[in-house]
């Protein structure tokens, strides 16, 4: 089985500009949108939700809900947008999103999840995938994920993505849920163990490249979030160690490579602020980040859609992009 790192679909980051983004660096990590609610794809602006600029990387649209019905015609229109596969969020732990059942709240329903997925299943030719975490509550035993994986399994799902974290619905909010329950990744491997012929990919707290190496010896693979968000440049590394491709663009290189697609979105109206915000971590551990990130607050928050002036802020972009911030 050939084993895959992944970003981890977050909510607020991974929209289709830090796709795009990720992908001028590496072009084997598989990456995932953010959570888009299917009632959402159904009521409101397709085109907008959905699209995204075409690239070499696979990309998996992470759907919420607990209607099977709205999940499986979410996934229906879903499935002409150029999306490698449709992934079912059961994990996240926010109390909006447990207001409206979905995420983790829904491991409480195995039955439901299993209409759910049913449903998705039947309705689309791409493969439907789960991402999950090892409990939730005082819900935190081997027998619990073991049957709860295999409900999923059974209603259709094709992957396994485990959060080695249990989900606090009541008590933590969704950033403390990413810090205070503690890992537990023997609970992920001994899954694997028995779900053999499987895919299982681990999340959970993964920051170097030993961290990468050391899980790929038990699972099929490896989802990273944080880590990425926070220093995207971290790709670079993954994309030599792990793909061994040597063929990899600076940091400067990267930011030239994406002026082209700052243009092309910000005459269309797009905000320069919506896609820069996601480089501000490019130079994170640089002699020089610093100036990096205050040139971004000063300079990317164009209020409209002026070509002229995006051009121009590009332009210093250039200049004030050395390679001795690379040094």
């Amino acid at each position: 089985m050939i084993r895959t790192v992944s970003v981890a679909p977050m909510m607020d980051c991974t929209d289709k500009h830090e796709i795009y983004f990720l992908s001028l660096i590496s072009k084997n990590v598989h990456l995932y949108t953010e959570m888009i609610v299917a009632n959402a794809i159904i009521r409101g602006n397709r085109s907008k939700l959905l699209s995204f600029k075409k690239i070499s990387n696979p990309v998996t649209l992470q759907i919420g809900g607990s209607n099977p019905e709205e999940l499986a015609e979410a996934c229906k229109i879903s499935e002409d947008y150029g999306y490698k596969e449709i992934n079912f969020n059961l994990g996240c732990p926010s109390k909006k999103v447990q207001k409206n059942k979905f995420g983790a709240c829904l491991m409480q329903e195995p039955d439901l999840v299993a209409n759910c997925i049913e449903s998705m299943a039947k309705s689309t030719k791409l493969p439907v995938t789960i991402k999950t975490r090892i409990g939730y509550n005082e819900v935190e035993n081997f027998d619990f994920l073991k049957s709860f994986i295999q409900t999923t399994k059974d209603a259709g799902s094709q992957k396994f993505i485990i959060h080695a974290r249990k989900a606090l619905l009541k008590k933590l909010s969704p950033k403390e849920n990413l810090n205070i329950p503690p890992l537990k990744y023997n609970s992920v491997y001994k899954i694997k163990d028995y779900f053999k012929n499987d895919e299982i990919i681990i999340n959970g707290g993964i920051k170097t490249i030993d961290d990468i190496k050391n899980h790929l010896l038990k699972v099929d693979g490896v989802m990273i979030g944080r880590a990425i968000y926070h220093s995207p440049y971290f790709l670079a590394e993954i994309e030599k160690e792990i793909f061994g491709n040597k063929n990899i663009p600076s940091r400067s290189e990267v930011m030239e490579n994406l002026i082209p697609y700052i243009q092309e979105e910000t005459s269309k109206g797009i905000q320069l602020n919506h896609i820069m915000r996601h480089t501000v971590g490019l130079f994170h551990g640089q002699n020089g980040s610093k100036i990096w990130k205050q040139y971004l607050s000063k300079n990317m928050c164009i209020r409209d859609a002026d070509l002229q002036k995006v051009n121009h802020i590009m332009d210093q972009v250039k200049k004030t992009n050395p390679v001795s911030l690379e040094r």
